[in-house]
């Protein structure tokens, strides 16, 4: 077996009955034109509520990373050292198709270069929202967000990563006193946000997709409004080969907060992007190319401190060009209205054999996998 994102499905009762309903699983073509609906297939697989991207070893093992602490899940660095929240990275392994996941050791999968660990020089605190991609020669490919700046990492196993390379094109927060910005970068006013420290954004919860010997890499650009952003080059030269994807941005988020009055729920929805666009995972099917991303609203009251509404949103490339138009989709966002669910709008969206698969937050509380099936009208 090849390696892909994501694992086989355990087949399950439910999945088995969804799957024999038709000759053929539905595919991201047919969600998008209303022809399947997500199911929950297991509203906990085992992996602690939070972000992670799944890949199948050519044994059938299914390896999922995931960014967890000594508070979420009793992770030590790799010199026994407690892990601050929100942690390192860490790999959860399957062996039953992908319906149950075990930490596979309670260590930081990411090794410090000396002890003890140090969280500038290591990431060892903040290698959050994890994003793996593996090229057609088996190499790996994984950025996470280190306090707002994306990086990459290389592993020819998917085991023993590269020292982490910081994207500085810009990346991070920094006011305009410190560097000016394009319009796509500006941080904007929030009606529940009174005054910003910086002015302008680049990076967050990034995503990255590797296709022949071209890496993309997918950031959050400004907020308030939130745009989703590109850089693209040589996957051989690294950080150094990335530049600017022509088509900037991607696409953004509402333009504005809406009402004041609604806080969450079917009236938000169509503002639920408006704060961030970030954290993408991009698969291609057929000649387009389709992406999930968290699309959060921001906080429900003025100055609360903490951001509060969240959704799940699906775009897809108008073209057969990653660079170049996007779209999203009139039903985001997905799954659920605008709520405080914190992790529905991480999605690790997988296709193997045909089933297209998705493990997002089930629960405000669980993890969970859900299986595109047809829909009851078809």
């Amino acid at each position: 077996m090849r390696w892909i994102y994501g694992g086989v499905i355990a087949i399950s009762f439910l999945t088995t009955m969804l799957l024999s309903a038709q000759p053929m699983p539905p595919t991201l073509d047919d969600f998008w034109d209303g022809r399947a609906e997500w199911v929950v297939d297991n509203a906990y697989v085992g992996l602690p509520l939070g972000e992670s991207d799944t890949v199948v070893r050519a044994d059938g093992v299914y390896v999922s990373y995931l960014h967890a602490s000594t508070a979420s899940a009793g992770i030590t660095d790799q010199c026994g050292a407690p892990v601050a929240f929100p942690g390192c990275l860490t790999r959860w392994e399957s062996v039953d198709g992908g319906n149950t996941f075990s930490l596979a050791s309670p260590v930081c999968a990411i090794a410090c270069e000396s002890c003890p660990c140090d969280d500038r020089r290591d990431h060892i605190t903040a290698q959050q929202y994890p994003r793996v991609a593996v090229a057609d020669d088996g190499m790996f490919y994984l950025m996470y967000e280190w306090h707002a700046h994306p990086v990459l990492r290389t592993s020819a196993d998917g085991i023993n990563w590269s020292p982490g390379d910081e994207i500085r094109i810009p990346s991070g927060t920094w006011p305009t006193s410190y560097a000016p910005c394009t319009d796509v970068e500006r941080i904007g006013a929030h009606p529940n946000i009174q005054g910003n420290v910086d002015d302008c954004l680049v990076g967050a919860p990034p995503g990255v997709f590797v296709e022949g010997d071209m890496l993309y890499v997918f950031v959050a650009a400004g907020s308030a409004p939130g745009h989703m952003r590109c850089y693209k080059g040589n996957r051989y030269e690294g950080v150094d080969g990335l530049s600017l994807c022509a088509t900037d941005p991607l696409f953004s988020g509402a333009a504005d907060y809406g009402p004041l009055d609604i806080a969450g729920g079917t009236a938000a929805n169509p503002y639920f992007d408006f704060r961030y666009v970030s954290s993408a995972d991009v698969l291609k099917v057929g000649d387009r190319y389709y992406m999930t991303y968290e699309g959060v609203r921001g906080p429900d009251a003025l100055e609360r401190g903490l951001d509060t509404q969240f959704g799940l949103g699906f775009a897809r490339s108008a073209t057969g060009e990653i660079d170049g138009a996007w779209e999203k989709f009139p039903g985001n966002p997905v799954l659920s209205d605008v709520s405080s669910n914190v992790g529905i709008g991480q999605a690790d969206l997988l296709v193997v054999d045909g089933v297209t698969t998705m493990y997002t937050a089930a629960t405000p509380y669980t993890r969970g996998r859900y299986i595109l099936a047809w829909a009851e009208s078809e």
